[in-house]
């Protein structure tokens, strides 16, 4: 058991404009329970509250707009009724004293149609499909479709998409929002050279492929303010095709040319590979608060933070079947595995029903 006192978790912190009770960040994830056009449901706002004793929750990624969506049951942040859903997520993670940001996902080329219940144009940097299948709504892995690659002329659309969708975002309540810039979604799709062929001023160097990122990100910072604006990296992640020789020096040209906007933060993925210190990288560039992701236990959290190389530590899998993880880590208690069969399905089977630690014992 731990001293909240004195344990490097339980120190608040300020990230930009968003004040934090402990330094302990609900990683986002995946979990494919939105209803009937996209919107946040009931479940989906008790799932949050019940995490709600994270310094800060990110949710799962949202679509900004309507090709923006990939996967089966993703949420939308880019009409009404998908606001006034997620108004009652962050009016109950706020009625248990939390605080919550969104992750903006535009899956670019990462799309099984039959996913979307709509027709909506696929769309990515050049014209080459993801390599790897993606679930379709019965699960069952398919193809991913064919994008048609992106006009120089439409860039400020896309970015003007994403600021609407933080500022929908802000009418909903929620305190912030995520810009996922991993995991081979469009916005990553631009940086990686192999899903980015381009030859006129969005592809070529490193710096030319972050110029839509940077963009984006710039275009969301001022339609809500940069303290309320972050931005997930995972330098490495080979995750839907992103494998590169160079993702230190792809992300060295975001991270500098995001570095003056003033953002809240940067939420690392760290790939934990000798050859790749993606962390020594972001506190080169970046003076701003990183939190770090990945495979990460109560122990090694603390280290991480005691040792200044990030401000937050960032779980995810935990979270899943831990509602009251930051309780457990202050205690060493131990953590509830995760019932895989049921994390992209299930309802509240998997989802809202792991006990909490009074309830356990």
């Amino acid at each position: 058991m731990s001293d909240v006192s004195t344990d490097v978790l339980f120190q608040p912190i300020t990230l930009g404009d968003l004040q934090l009770p402990n330094r302990i960040i609900m990683s986002p994830m995946t979990r494919t329970r939105a209803g009937a056009g996209d919107v946040p449901t009931d479940l989906m706002a008790l799932y949050y509250r019940q995490r709600a004793s994270a310094g800060l929750i990110v949710t799962e990624g949202t679509s900004p707009s309507a090709e923006a969506k990939g996967y089966w049951r993703m949420p939308g942040i880019w009409n009404e009724a998908q606001i006034a859903g997620w108004k009652k997520v962050a009016d109950a993670v706020h009625a248990e004293g939390g605080r919550i940001v969104m992750q903006l996902m535009h899956c670019g080329r990462v799309i099984v149609p039959a996913n979307r219940l709509y027709e909506a144009d696929v769309i990515a940097p050049s014209a080459l499909p993801c390599p790897d299948p993606v679930a379709g709504p019965d699960g069952t892995p398919q193809p991913c479709a064919m994008p048609r690659a992106l006009r120089a002329d439409e860039m400020p659309r896309i970015a003007e998409e994403f600021a609407q969708a933080a500022r929908n975002a802000r009418a909903a309540g929620i305190d912030g929002v995520e810009l996922h810039c991993a995991s081979g979604y469009l916005i990553n799709q631009f940086l990686n050279p192999t899903s980015n062929q381009r030859t006129d001023e969005y592809g070529g160097s490193a710096e030319n492929r972050a110029r839509l990122p940077l963009m984006v990100l710039q275009a969301m910072a001022d339609a809500i303010g940069p303290g309320r604006v972050g931005v997930r990296i995972a330098p490495g992640n080979p995750y839907n095709g992103m494998q590169e020789a160079d993702p230190l020096g792809t992300f060295t040209a975001l991270v500098k040319g995001f570095a003056p906007m003033g953002l809240a933060y940067v939420h690392l993925m760290n790939v934990n590979k000798p050859e790749l210190d993606g962390l020594g990288m972001v506190r080169q560039h970046y003076s701003g608060p990183i939190l770090n992701n990945n495979m990460l236990t109560g122990d090694s959290a603390r280290e991480l933070l005691a040792s200044g190389r990030a401000e937050c530590a960032s779980f995810g899998r935990p979270f899943i079947s831990n509602p009251d993880l930051p309780e457990r880590l202050r205690l060493g208690a131990t953590l509830a595995p995760v019932d895989f069969a049921h994390t992209y399905v299930g309802e509240e089977k998997g989802y809202t029903d792991y006990p909490f630690l009074e309830k356990a014992n």
